[in-house]
């Protein structure tokens, strides 16, 4: 053995953890290696990185052994089994074992002779195998010297064509006298797979270990005769290219000493000075547009930033500075152009309306910036083209979904290679008006990065006070946005920074109810999508009952843009059979959705509200609209402990804690027997798990489900109900109040509990839900106690098991 690095004590403690039984005689260690294979007589470094590894390695070293060094058949595999290794490897010598300061481990291997795998041995915490030495063979003739010399040939001229071989290396090859030490030293050092290598190993036979050799060698030579030719026709086309340069640098010389050539860049810098007159730039900007245009004068057209400076004034040509003459605001049209492209929505037309007449009587005034928030398909962007149609200017939309740079809003500085205006001046400039009506779509998708946070960027551009200067990073001029009318839309508002949240007002957007989706279908949707699908009015017929079941069974959301896809199916479905020639007005019955659309999708909650002690009816806010969810609380023997399901969030989790607390504390006055509290656990679950439910609006229904359990008195189930409760059984406010009362009344509820703090946003409920439903409005929980409960049920005859019917619910 060679020199051997001595072990350091965490190497040493490794391998003596446990004692290990004694190797046999004629026992190997084996260490497998990925993607390198060893031949009998070269030096090879080896980076051990696995334990098992680590382990044979170290006890090779103490026990001064030789080491199986065998290649695995799949590199991608971290712990080899003896199936997922070779079958032949090379026995070697540990020349030097390296424990380097960054705690890697390094074997350092010289080959000595090929061996076969016999038998894998087991006991050991590394791979030890019972192995056949195969000697090399000595064997000399004719036909084997012939070879060895054509090899010899071969390996000095694939030395010769290598870009960086090392200069020792020919003087190696030339006094190498062992045919099979010549195939050995060329195959390891060639660019081959392993795979290929260890085909080489494992042919023992010399003749045809040197013919394969032979053969991957002549192809190697080939490669390298190409590459040569390759890289000295580039290099040729290289200088070609410098000379050509150079060439065209001296034409544009003489050209500029004869007083040649310089018509056409005259001409273009006359036709940039003229364009930067014309654009009534402000004065700041008009002179940072000549000097930049004096320096393109200078500047040869084969510069490098010619051609940036060249596209940079082009921006600034272009850009609208100049404020075109407004158009007066005609109220009484705005009221036709937004009745026309929205059913209902009167709160949010009024407050449109009262936008417009202040932009009419107060022209040169700071608008306010308007955030429409609603659930998706509810009419938000379709409001901001109608309030440009109004108003009769440009409209341009910018999304900001996923916006996660803030150069995206203040664009780049020049100095980057393709630097470009960030997104709102690229919206001026399409619109082409520097008072359009610019849509910011999801500005509650807005990301932050490492690149900077877009959200604070919008601060100087939605703030009247401020963006009259607003600076672009590529312009680096001020850009007058307080002509711009600005609209931003939104899903949910939690997202929305507060800073900006507070530069906006938020103008609330609800779900529809079903007699709104039926007239809204009836006024848009079909038209749309008779024009879409290629039809006209009077070759189809579609009853309102056909778009009732569409609403009620095949859509579930606040909008109606999912409405508006099953509608265009059932159309398509129509223009196929127009199509194939069938004439007359074709009529799409309520029976023949489930052939067009499938089976119904969604299934009325009626169904689900079953009259059993322990289900409330709560309702629930989600960013896609109103939605009702229910709360179920059942017992099971057990030592009073309260077991929450349903995937529910802290918030929600407290609102259960709270509402058995005050369960408890008026056990006598709802009647309950406080020592059943003691011998059950309560178990409340809110169904569809897999969806995260939070937030305190359910607690008045936490409190009544464990009301109605412990009483054994059933909730009425035509009664739902939301609100937050304190310990001291208040019933306190919560939000989402519209959209969940529409919620209810499209699942078929009658009666709604709501908090008493909430009467102020009775007047957003849409008017047919008022007219249909019945609202109690709560103070403490004692009045939802007396208005949902039902009586209870006259006594049943004894169960057989009277000691547990306590405990069942």
């Amino acid at each position: 053995m060679a020199e051997i690095e001595t072990l350091s004590s965490q190497d040493a403690a490794h391998g003596t953890a446990a004692a290990l039984p004694p190797l046999p005689a004629d026992a190997l260690i084996i260490v497998p290696v990925r993607n390198t294979v060893l031949f009998p007589g070269l030096v090879l470094p080896i980076t051990l990185g696995r334990p098992k590894s680590i382990a044979a390695a170290q006890q090779a070293v103490r026990d001064q052994r030789q080491v199986g060094i065998l290649l695995q058949r799949d590199p991608e595999v971290a712990d080899p089994a003896p199936v997922d290794m070779h079958r032949m490897g090379t026995l070697a010598n540990i020349v030097r074992y390296v424990t380097a300061p960054d705690g890697s481990h390094h074997l350092v291997c010289q080959g000595e002779q090929r061996f076969q795998i016999v038998e894998y041995l087991s006991g050991w915490p590394f791979f030890v195998a019972r192995v056949l030495q195969i000697p090399e063979s000595e064997q000399r003739g004719a036909e084997i010297e012939a070879r060895f010399v054509n090899l010899k040939s071969q390996t000095l001229e694939a030395i010769q064509l290598l870009p960086q071989a090392p200069a020792d290396l020919l003087a190696a090859v030339q006094s190498i006298e062992e045919p099979s030490a010549l195939a050995d030293l060329a195959v390891s050092y060639m660019d081959v797979k392993p795979d290929e290598k260890q085909e080489i190993l494992e042919t023992v036979d010399l003749i045809a270990r040197i013919d394969k050799v032979s053969r991957m060698l002549a192809h190697r030579i080939e490669v390298l005769r190409l590459s040569q030719e390759i890289g000295r026709q580039t290099k040729a086309a290289l200088d070609e290219r410098q000379r050509e340069a150079l060439l065209r640098e001296q034409m544009a010389a003489i050209q500029r000493q004869l007083g040649e050539g310089e018509e056409g860049k005259a001409a273009e810098m006359a036709e940039l000075d003229k364009a930067i007159t014309d654009a009534q730039m402000p004065k700041e900007v008009e002179e940072q547009a000549r000097k930049e245009l004096r320096r393109l004068q200078r500047m040869p057209e084969a510069a490098g930033e010619y051609g940036m400076v060249r596209t940079y004034l082009d921006w600034l040509i272009e850009l609208p500075w100049a404020l075109p003459e407004e158009k007066p605001i005609d109220i009484a049209q705005a009221r036709r152009v937004l009745d026309e492209d929205h059913y209902d929505l009167d709160k949010i037309k009024r407050r449109i309306i009262e936008f417009l007449a202040v932009r009419k009587l107060a022209p040169q005034g700071k608008a306010p910036i308007l955030c429409f928030v609603g659930p998706p398909g509810v009419g938000k962007t379709s409001l901001g083209q109608s309030i440009a149609r109004a108003m009769d200017r440009k409209f341009v939309r910018v999304s900001l979904g996923g916006v996660h740079d803030e150069a995206e809003i203040r664009g780049h500085r020049r100095t980057y290679i393709g630097a470009l205006p960030g997104n709102i001046i690229q919206a001026i400039r399409k619109a082409g008006s520097r008072n359009c009506v610019m849509m910011l779509d999801e500005i509650d998708k807005l990301g932050s990065g490492i690149h900077g946070d877009p959200g604070a960027a919008l601060l100087e551009v939605l703030d009247p006070e401020q963006n009259n200067t607003f600076r672009d990073n590529y312009l680096a001029v001020p850009f007058d946005l307080s002509r711009v009318v600005f609209i931003t839309t939104a899903n949910m508002l939690d997202t929305v920074p507060g800073p900006l949240r507070d530069r906006m007002e938020v103008i609330s957007l609800a779900g529809y109810t079903a007699d709104e989706k039926l007239e809204i279908a009836h006024r848009y949707l079909l038209k749309r999508q008779l024009e879409a699908n290629g039809l006209k009015e009077g070759q189809i017929e579609v009853a309102d009952d056909v778009l009732r079941e569409i609403i009620q069974s095949y859509t579930r959301e606040a909008g109606v843009r999912n409405l508006e896809r099953q509608i265009g199916q059932v159309l398509r479905h129509a223009a196929v059979r127009i199509a194939e020639g069938q004439s007359g007005p074709i009529r799409i019955a309520r029976d023949d959705l489930v052939a067009i659309l499938g089976a119904p999708r969604f299934e009325s909650e009626t169904a689900m509200r079953l009259s059993v002690p322990g289900v409330a009816t709560g309702l629930a806010w989600t960013p896609v609209g109103g939605d009702i969810l229910f709360i179920e609380a059942t017992r099971v023997p057990g030592s009073g402990r309260l077991i929450l399901t349903g995937q529910l969030g802290e918030v929600m989790k407290e609102s259960a804690q709270a509402a058995l607390s005050i369960v408890k504390n008026r056990a006598a006055a709802l009647g309950i027997d406080a020592a059943r509290f003691e011998k059950s656990d309560i178990h409340v679950h809110v169904p569809a798990g897999a969806i995260p439910k939070d937030g305190p609006s359910a607690g008045v229904a936490m409190f009544m489900a464990l009301t109605s359990l412990m009483t054994d008195r059933t909730i009425r189930s035509d009664t739902a109900m939301t609100g937050e409760i304190s310990l001291r059984g208040l019933v306190l406010p919560v939000g989402g109040i519209k959209e969940k009362v529409v919620a209810a009344h499209s699942a078929g509820i009658k009666r709604v509990m709501l908090p008493a703090r909430n009467r102020r946003d009775y007047d957003d409920i849409p008017e047919i839900a008022r007219r249909e439903m019945e609202f109690i409005w709560l103070e403490r929980v004692e009045e939802a106690v007396a208005a949902a409960l039902e009586p209870k049920k006259p006594a049943e005859a004894p169960a057989a098991a009277p000691q547990l019917a306590d405990a069942e619910a």
